[in-house]
């Protein structure tokens, strides 16, 4: 395991600590004025934690090319090498989603590189949008909800191998998405092959040991043009009340068309009690996968604002999960995820900021104006003081990208790991 070196992030940290006491002092003065403790916030933006997904430390493509970087991790035990750098630097990625097939291996040798990681197994992710060496039925034309019964039986399975992987490493949660939909009209049948989804989904909903989730996926398109199985929150939240209990929605921010009001889904689902969680990303135009906050903040803070409100009231059934999902196609993918997981955690800071008794107010007195200026007044407040020192804390990195940079991390593991072929297309 090549590992950054604790003298190269105290050497960085001693470099800016001085600045940061003093940013933190001034901030926690300002805060005080609000009637707002600085210490009390860090303490929570501290015990706030994001999933790293194993393929987010592998370069990823677009549908026509893909440019490997240097260093590329070979198998799962290089990922979480990479994954334990994130949350070495970040102190805020404690966890790993792995998916299968990408990430099988022997569970008793997951567990070992977990411990010596010091890192915990996240929900398992299955993967019956691609076909794998040896598959006797090809997912062509779906999966789940494919017309053939055999090949439903086989997606079936695959999803409750994953499960039983899951139980040997400590995971909780099984996450499901698909690829099936179509792509003219009249190809198939939408009643029939939603039918024939939720038939197959049932199965695997009767293999969840009683303590897991099952967090189904919904994406509006692609790689379906035509229609999708699972397009929306709504399909979402009819697979979720017709599996029982343990089914829960997964939103992912980059699988609504353009101009949906996320957080208002996000408030739906948690008001069902069917909010399993996040999918943490950004985009543009649809599905890009791009790194969380680049392109939005505030309608990150926006969701995190109905999070924090539910976690204030006590929201019953009230317990979603975090993880990024992003695709690095021109930066380094460490980079990109220690700067996402850190822009979730700015997002949940500034969202503890709101003055909930005065927003209350001035929403019950039709104060539009005034009620729309308390959130932006949360989210201008410049909280990176509160989520440096509770990195500083907790024996990260006050500058997680320069201690990175410093570290010379990337050369080391590319003098080790094989150079990657970028020969061929497509994101995986």
């Amino acid at each position: 395991m090549t590992q950054i070196d604790k003298s190269v992030v105290d050497a960085q940290n001693d470099k800016a600590s001085a600045a940061l006491k003093a940013d933190y002092a001034a901030l926690g003065e300002h805060l005080s004025r609000r009637g707002i403790n600085i210490d009390a916030i860090k303490a929570k933006v501290a015990h706030y934690g994001v999933a790293v997904p194993s393929w987010g430390v592998g370069t990823g493509g677009t549908r026509f090319a893909r440019f490997p970087g240097a260093g590329e991790p070979r198998n799962i035990f290089d990922k979480m090498d990479d994954c334990a750098v994130i949350h070495r630097l970040t102190g805020a990625t404690p966890s790993v989603s792995l998916h299968i097939p990408w990430d099988k291996a022997d569970p008793a040798a997951l567990k070992a590189k977990a411990e010596e990681t010091g890192l915990t197994f996240d929900a398992m992710n299955s993967n019956t949008f691609q076909d794998q060496a040896g598959q006797k039925h090809s997912y062509k034309f779906g999966s789940l909800s494919h017309a053939n019964a055999a090949t439903r039986q086989q997606a079936a399975e695959h999803n409750i191998e994953c499960i039983e992987i899951g139980k040997a490493i400590g995971s909780k949660a099984l996450t499901v998405w698909i690829g099936d939909g179509s792509n003219f009209p009249g190809q198939t049948n939408f009643t029939k092959q939603f039918e024939r989804y939720l038939e197959a989904m049932r199965s695997v909903y009767k293999a969840l040991p009683d303590d897991w989730r099952i967090f189904t996926e919904h994406k509006m398109y692609e790689p379906a043009f035509y229609s999708t199985v699972v397009q929306d929150w709504g399909t979402n939240y009819m697979i979720a009340e017709a599996l029982g209990p343990k089914a829960y929605c997964l939103v992912d921010l980059g699988h609504h068309a353009p101009n949906v009001n996320i957080e208002m889904i996000v408030a739906r689902l948690i008001q069902a009690k069917k909010l399993g969680g996040f999918h943490f990303n950004d985009s543009k135009y649809g599905d890009d996968d791009l790194d969380t906050g680049s392109i939005d903040p505030y309608r990150l803070f926006l969701v995190f604002n109905e999070l924090v409100d539910a976690e204030m009231r006590g929201a019953a059934g009230f317990s979603p999960a975090h993880m990024l999902d992003q695709s690095h196609n021109v930066t380094d993918p460490i980079e990109s995820l220690m700067v996402s997981a850190m822009e979730v955690q700015r997002a949940y800071a500034a969202a503890l900021l709101v003055d909930r008794k005065a927003l209350e107010g001035f929403q019950e007195e039709n104060d539009a104006l005034m009620a729309t200026n308390t959130l932006k007044k949360a989210f201008r407040t410049d909280v990176e003081p509160i989520l440096a020192m509770a990195r500083l804390e907790k024996g990260a990195a006050i500058d997680p990208v320069t201690a990175y940079r410093a570290s010379g991390y990337r050369a080391k593991v590319a003098a080790e790991r094989p150079a990657v072929s970028g020969a061929g297309g497509g994101i995986v």
